[in-house]
């Protein structure tokens, strides 16, 4: 992320990924003083620079897309921390986009495949009993390995935790290399600060955005919270760009415009 008073602002820096050969970018930009998403956006406003090579981007279409949504419940020890809010979420899906519920702890277990019932998510969500120490990278790893491949729509998962990581197995790079590669977008919710840096880094660098539950509550200006997620979820820019750009490591896409922005990125393979 990057701030910035006057114009400029940085932010998708992938480090030690591998490269995708593509001529389009998915990205997310949040006004980091309103936690709403930036809508507004012209392709001047954009640069795509992979090293020190800046390529002009083309065009810039912002979309409000449907999602499919791979909700991935915080059940450990404290994670009824977050329970109330489940239901929130569950009850933004409009009647095309699907859910799938999986509940994490020690491990992640697939209490409710994609369905668009709410109903059924709900019972599910009803279902789930705590326990364990929470291992988020493992559990975003299992979801996004095995539970994507029947998503019809835009592929998100959505991650709600208390913001404690256990003892993972798999390392961040792991989740953000297959995530790029099957073309998911992570938004991590968090109750607590401990693991904003990680939240920050698994987001940036697939295209989604980060929100902190207190940060939220004291911005809310009245709007539902599960409202603000959902709108940020569905919607995002596609930049083009000329040629068959090598979408690797030294990828950072910049904001020529006043402001403090939180900007994501995720590189699209051609289609």
């Amino acid at each position: 992320m990057c701030s910035s008073s006057r114009a400029i602002c940085l932010i998708a820096l992938f480090c030690a990924l591998p490269v995708v050969a593509a001529n389009r970018i998915s990205v997310t930009v949040i006004d980091s003083k309103s936690g709403k998403v930036v809508s507004d956006l012209k392709a001047e406003d954009f640069t795509v620079l992979e090293d020190k090579l800046v390529r002009k981007v083309e065009a810039a279409e912002f979309t409000s897309e449907p999602v499919d949504v791979m909700f991935l419940l915080d059940t450990s020890l404290v994670g009824g921390m977050v329970r109330p809010l489940a239901e929130d979420l569950i009850g933004q899906l409009k009647p095309k986009e699907q859910m799938a519920i999986v509940s994490f702890h020690s491990s992640a277990d697939l209490i409710q495949d994609f369905t668009s019932s709410k109903q059924l998510l709900e019972r599910a969500i009803n279902s789930v009993t705590y326990g364990n120490s929470p291992r988020v990278i493992d559990g975003i790893y299992a979801a996004v390995d095995t539970g994507m491949k029947n998503a019809t729509f835009r592929r998100v998962v959505l991650l709600l935790t208390t913001g404690y990581e256990g003892d993972s197995r798999m390392e961040e790079r792991d989740v953000i290399r297959l995530a790029r590669k099957t073309g998911v977008s992570i938004y991590p919710v968090y109750a607590t600060g401990r693991e904003r840096s990680l939240f920050e880094h698994l987001a940036g660098r697939t295209g989604g955005a980060v929100f902190s539950l207190n940060d939220m509550k004291k911005n809310s200006n009245g709007a539902a919270i599960g409202t603000r997620i959902f709108e940020t979820l569905r919607g995002h820019y596609t930049l083009t760009v000329p040629g068959n750009l090598a979408l690797g490591e030294k990828l950072h896409v910049e904001i020529a415009r006043p402001g403090k922005w939180f900007t994501s990125a995720l590189p699209l393979e051609w289609e």
